[in-house]
């Protein structure tokens, strides 16, 4: 059974938003100088068959899209916010008057136009990683 204290630091975990997970897994990675996404990394380039292509040489299936600005019309583009990642109102406004911000990550090529050709309509910038 876990103490009183790690009990309640899952609790308090558990009551995040996504966006608030998201910076406190950053938090602690600048904080103790790790990366989540490393053990992972090093697992795939382990299990790559000697000779094989460097996973750099191969074309990238996973994007990431970036709000790098919401332009002139913020309304329309804290709507769009919501509609592509499902955050709450206060969530999207925070992300949106944050900019730049990430959008989504891991998403195929095809999705991440969609997501990039809706933010246009509505005026803003956005960057595919």
């Amino acid at each position: 059974m876990a103490s009183e204290k790690v009990t309640k630091l899952i609790e308090d975990v558990k009551a995040l938003s996504v966006l608030e997970l998201s910076e406190l897994v950053k938090a602690l990675e600048e904080e103790f100088g790790v990366s989540a996404a490393a053990p992972v990394a090093v697992a795939a380039v382990g299990a790559a068959a000697p000779g094989a292509a460097a996973p750099a040489a191969e074309e990238k299936t996973e994007f990431e899209v970036v709000l790098k600005s919401a332009g002139a019309d913020k309304i329309k583009v804290i709507k769009v916010v919501r509609e592509v990642t499902g955050l709450g109102l206060k969530e999207a406004k925070d992300l949106v008057e944050g900019a730049p911000k990430t959008l989504k990550e891991n998403v195929s090529k095809d999705e991440a136009a969609q997501i990039e050709a809706k933010f246009k309509e509505v005026g803003a910038t956005v960057e595919i990683k």
